[in-house]
């Protein structure tokens, strides 16, 4: 099936469907200038042991370690801003063909565009806690004055260590948005993958449980994933291209 035919085909399960979710990895925000940080070469992952700067453990021990390899994805994630992918996320929930959105992503790009019903099932960089007091602060500010002056920032309350609300490996999901996320998908017909290699567990499950009770799976990703099998639909190409397109399918036929 060639991209075009796919398309309309995507859009045809869409408008078929009653209870559409989205789910979204990295690849959706690569367009917005956030890259995908597993990838070989990309930076964030090269020369780093992930359980030692990336562990809840390892924050606890070495809090500035911590930031210091954080620091280039905090800066290019402030300047990043939605692209057409995310924007058209948004219409499909607008126009009732998406419930909601999953998201692996820690970036706030799809509540900054429109979306509504988010699952950040890794967390995200809007806010990070002290790990002494748990109080919890507003970031963009403390990562403002990180990125000028490279110091951890402390909490303005105790003075402890203040960790970006995201997931760290030794960490559970958080509760609220990880059960939401799994309600959405036992209520899905239609999933819609947006630019996820679906590799990181547990989250990679949720595509394979909607599919055992039957839900229709789009996958767009410009690389194979090990899902593409299942899928009804897989397009490997932009999502940037190709979701502002399916609206545009379902905006012709409406």
């Amino acid at each position: 099936m060639d991209t075009a035919a796919a398309i309309a085909t995507a859009a045809d399960l869409l408008r078929a469907s009653h209870y559409g979710v989205g789910f979204t990895g990295a690849g959706i925000s690569t367009p917005s200038g956030i890259p995908d940080f597993r990838s070989p070469k990309s930076g964030l992952w090269e020369d780093a042991d992930a359980m030692r700067v990336a562990s809840l453990q390892g924050f606890r021990q070495n809090p500035q370690r911590f930031y210091d390899w954080v620091r280039p994805l905090v800066a290019v994630t402030m300047l990043a801003k939605p692209n057409p992918a995310h924007i058209a996320l948004a219409q499909l929930e607008q126009k009732g063909f998406l419930k909601g959105v999953i998201t692996q992503n820690i970036d706030c790009l799809h509540s900054r565009c429109g979306s509504k019903i988010i699952y950040e099932v890794h967390g995200h960089l809007r806010e990070a806690t002290c790990i002494s007091c748990y109080r919890v602060h507003a970031a963009e500010e403390l990562f403002k004055q990180f990125l000028l002056d490279s110091q951890a920032p402390r909490c303005s309350h105790c003075g402890g260590w203040l960790k970006p609300n995201v997931i760290l490996f030794g960490e559970q999901l958080p509760h609220k948005d990880w059960q939401g996320a799994k309600d959405a998908i036992r209520n899905a017909d239609l999933v819609l993958i947006v630019g996820s290699s679906l590799v990181v567990a547990p989250v990679c499950d949720l595509p394979r449980m909607a599919k055992a009770h039957g839900a229709k799976v789009i996958i767009v990703n410009l690389q194979p994933t090990d899902q593409d099998a299942m899928a009804d639909v897989v397009i490997h190409a932009d999502a940037a291209v190709v979701l502002p397109a399916i609206v545009t399918c379902l905006e012709k036929s409406s």
